[in-house]
């Protein structure tokens, strides 16, 4: 049990980022699992989302599956996410959705006054409330995404919620990713080849001009490049900054 204090947690990263500084993904979700007992996979069911689904798969079938349906996702998302929760027989997907939406966004416009907010309340409050029971979380985040990710390690701390963070494929390149997809024959996503490299919520998500960065897409011409899910306390967490 991961009861202890955010410092020894800390330790605690630092201690796995060491021993497996060397080592790939598979071995980074084997030694989650041993370490953290009680673990989930957060998944958007992206863009690249199916290559860590498939290596938990692979790893623990079981293992629970948080999908945040923010009710503003495309359509293509929603069915690409049963076709590859069957694909991969993935034996525990959990959806899950905001409690209050008609209340605090009853026109669904909250997102064009205020997309900071709109994440929260969609994405942010419920992950945080689903996440409550579990000492640590994977997710699929990587390096080349974003200059803020850009020195992320295996294991961070996240402070003030007394879980550890998982990020088994932050060393992989775009090009690791697409090899794996094809070596393995995984199902892509549709809107991947309409030119969405990164999928968010429809109504702030575009597609992506040759040359433009893979997240140039998301929330364009604001002020933001996360949808929240990665902060604490309203402040963006950044990679490295728990260990």
């Amino acid at each position: 049990m991961l009861d202890c204090p955010d410092i020894n947690l800390g330790e605690k990263a630092t201690a796995l980022n060491d021993q497996l500084r060397h080592h790939g993904a598979t071995e980074v979700l084997r030694a989650a699992f041993d370490a953290i007992s009680e673990l989930a996979l957060v998944s958007s069911f992206g863009a690249e989302s199916v290559v860590l689904l498939h290596l938990a798969a692979m790893t623990k079938r079981d293992v629970p599956v948080l999908f945040i349906d923010t009710e503003m996702l495309f359509a293509e998302t929603l069915v690409y996410q049963q076709d590859v929760a069957e694909r991969l027989k993935l034996q525990n997907v959990r959806v899950i959705r905001a409690h209050d939406l008609n209340q605090r966004d009853p026109d669904r416009s909250l997102h064009k006054r205020d997309p900071d907010a709109c994440c929260a309340l969609r994405k942010t409050q419920p992950l945080q409330y689903a996440l409550s029971p579990f000492e640590g979380w994977i997710t699929g985040r990587k390096r080349y995404q974003s200059g803020q990710r850009a020195q992320l390690e295996f294991f961070e701390a996240e402070p003030g919620t007394g879980r550890l963070k998982v990020n088994p494929l932050a060393r992989w390149s775009p090009e690791d990713i697409a090899e794996y997809m094809t070596e393995n024959r995984l199902p892509r996503h549709p809107l991947v080849a309409q030119g969405y490299p990164s999928i968010g919520c429809a109504p702030c998500t575009s597609p992506v001009a040759e040359g433009e960065d893979a997240r140039a897409g998301r929330w364009r011409g604001q002020d933001k490049d996360e949808c929240g899910i990665h902060f604490v306390d309203g402040k963006l967490v950044r990679a490295g900054e728990n260990t």
